[in-house]
């Protein structure tokens, strides 16, 4: 148990400052509720931890209802990641490096931080979450499910950022799939879910 939050610590500290110190700067978007989070804290200046923790409560309540392992499996990582993301925003202009390996370095670190929080299964719930209990309702594919809102996400989010931010989004996500990949390759089927 002691090891495992050590894991969902490390998990959620990579992630808060993948966030901060390397999309924040660029204005760069996640998939999913992370993704939403950056939207409002770009958009409106609300802390994005803050917003995700906000927007996921009617979730978790129907997951409470519907499935209590998933709804027990995921709370925490909701918590532990939404808290290191706000934690680490005071250092998003720390120290900037040129786009491109901004979003290599930034994706790559989110997509560790995930793949460890999924070893030790747990997840930074939010849309993803969502995905999962419309997979169990009604039959559909969970991975194709979290794709489409992924790539609402980034479509709500393409005006805000502006087409350069879009484009680097698109390879900082594609960065945090690879590495979510490859952490979680033993994994079946009915792991949970990317973001």
């Amino acid at each position: 148990m002691f090891k495992r939050f050590i894991i969902l610590v490390i998990g959620s500290i990579l992630i808060g400052i993948g966030i901060n110190l390397y999309f924040v700067p660029y204005h760069f978007l996640d998939g999913g509720m992370i993704g939403i989070g950056l939207i409002f804290h770009y958009w409106f200046g609300f802390k994005p931890g803050l917003t995700i923790i906000l927007l996921s409560i009617p979730l978790y309540v129907i997951a409470f209802f519907k499935d209590r392992n998933l709804f027990y499996n995921s709370i925490h990582g909701l918590w532990l990641s939404s808290f290191m993301i706000d934690f680490f925003i005071q250092w998003y202009d720390f120290y900037n490096l040129p786009p491109l390996f901004s979003a290599l370095v930034g994706g790559t670190l989110v997509g560790v931080g995930i793949g460890l929080m999924l070893r030790s299964d747990s997840a930074t719930g939010g849309t993803d979450l969502l995905a999962q209990l419309i997979s169990k309702g009604f039959g559909l594919n969970a991975g194709k499910l979290i794709f489409a809102i992924d790539s609402m996400v980034l479509l709500v989010g393409w005006p805000i950022i502006g087409m350069e931010s879009f484009l680097y989004s698109l390879f900082a996500i594609s960065t945090i799939g690879f590495f979510t990949t490859v952490l979680t390759h033993h994994k079946g089927s009915d792991g949970y879910s990317f973001r």
